[in-house]
């Protein structure tokens, strides 16, 4: 059975790896494994030991503690964001986007879309 840590922890690795646009190949060569191992940890089937985390975290550029963030927080009542908004590879990839516009632009979208969101 999967622990929710595991879980947690895998899919922590699968957002980041996918927000530098890093293949699981790549990760896996990094760290010195089979690409393999990094599917069963990102889908939560094996426990991520101390010591491989801490070269995926240092392959990933994150601190260890990033694959632990989230982990207490409880789900918001707007049943409109998915419960796990970063494991949601449409959201994924619209944050994505979004940073990939020039600030200025992106100000002016971010300002749209509130007022788009609070419209009846």
């Amino acid at each position: 059975m999967k622990h929710p840590v595991d879980v947690h922890v895998g899919k922590r690795i699968r957002h980041r790896r996918w927000m530098i646009g890093m293949t699981q190949q790549q990760l896996a060569e990094r760290v010195g494994i089979k690409f393999q191992q990094i599917q069963k940890y990102e889908t939560g089937m094996n426990r991520v030991s101390a010591s491989r985390l801490w070269d995926i975290a240092e392959s990933l550029e994150v601190p260890i503690s990033f694959f632990f963030e989230g982990i207490d927080e409880r789900v918001g009542t707007n049943e409109n964001v998915p419960r796990d908004l970063m494991a949601d590879k449409e959201a994924l990839e619209l944050v994505r986007s979004y940073y990939a516009i020039p600030e200025t632009q992106r100000r002016r979208l971010f300002e749209l879309a509130r007022v788009l969101s609070d419209a009846d």
